[in-house]
């Protein structure tokens, strides 16, 4: 494993076909807001985020993830990274420079090993954020992303590798196997999961909110909008966070959490959870269970965007 180099997730981009209604629904019912945009193109961002955005949306022909970006801390930790990718044969998408998103800042694409597109970028502008305050039900930042994958050792194996990412715990069923890896970045319990899938997609996207009580308020005024909620409210074991799952117009899972947990990464040891036991899944028990249903929504539709670089 390599040194880590890479410091916190910053944004998931996704292309739609109906950005219109995408981003209606991500500045209403979702509550972040629009802060940039261009003509087919929307940057979303999170109120009590420093992040210039955490949701670009793009108008296109076919769903897809676009990217996923990271921070680094330095130009220097960018290209060093960019460098050692190179020299380890990842194909680049493009070389370290400054980027023209909002914010800009300096930084390099390239596709992981299932032909993502991964952004690494440092002194990108301090977005202007305020702190959210008591009973304001809205995103406070990008908690995490998670994607499927039909290589799930390949990719896991990749991101230590290559990126420094650790493991913090993994989830296992006694017929099925090994099926979802927790990936830290920093000391949040995780930043991004890799789950076992049928083909490459985005499993879902997680967003943070500023207690119990705005979670649980943001809960109910999605269910009272008559947004599908697939799963929750619950706590899960593995994070020990609060999970409620809601599908977007498009059919991407997106979850409502708050409480993600923090590790000593000094003393933390992995746990292998075995997620059919029901309290792994949903400690509070209060969660609809965990069925063939939900897990086929969070399949999602493959991916169409794999080694596929986005437009800037």
């Amino acid at each position: 494993m390599t040194d880590r180099l890479i410091t916190h997730l910053r944004h998931v981009d996704l292309a739609v076909p109906d950005l219109a209604r995408q981003q209606d629904f991500f500045t209403g019912a979702w509550g972040l807001t629009a802060e940039h945009g261009d003509t087919g193109i929307s940057f979303l961002a999170a109120e009590g985020s420093p992040e210039q955005y955490v949701v670009r949306l793009r108008q296109a022909a076919d769903k897809r993830i676009d990217l996923i970006a990271f921070g680094a801390a330095s130009p220097a930790d960018v290209d060093t990274l960019a460098a050692r990718l190179a020299v380890s044969g990842v194909t680049l998408v493009s070389e370290p420079g400054v980027l023209q998103t909002p914010g800009g800042g300096y930084g390099f694409r390239f596709f992981d090993n299932e032909g993502r597109t991964i952004e690494v970028s440092a002194d990108v502008a301090i977005r202007k954020h305020r702190k959210v305050e008591e009973g304001e039900s809205i995103p406070v930042r990008l908690s995490h992303v998670v994607v499927n994958s039909a290589d799930p050792e390949g990719t896991v194996a990749f991101y230590e590798r290559h990126l420094g990412f650790r493991l913090s715990d993994t989830l296992m069923h006694p017929r099925m196997g090994e099926m979802m890896w927790f990936l830290r970045v920093n000391s949040w319990h995780h930043s991004m999961a890799i789950a076992r899938g049928p083909h490459p997609s985005l499993h879902h996207a997680s967003f943070e909110l500023r207690g119990l009580d705005e979670y649980m308020r943001g809960t109910g005024r999605l269910l009272r909008a008559g947004v599908e909620k697939i799963w929750g409210p619950g706590r899960h074991l593995a994070g020990n966070n609060t999970f409620s799952y809601f599908l977007d117009p498009h059919g991407n899972t997106v979850e409502y959490t708050t409480e993600l947990e923090e590790v000593d990464e000094d003393t933390w040891h992995p746990h292998l959870y075995d997620f059919s036991q029901p309290e792994v899944s949903d400690q509070w028990g209060t969660a609809n269970a965990m069925n063939e249903f939900v897990a086929q929504k969070s399949f999602n539709d493959p991916d169409k965007g794999l080694f596929v670089a986005p437009p800037v």
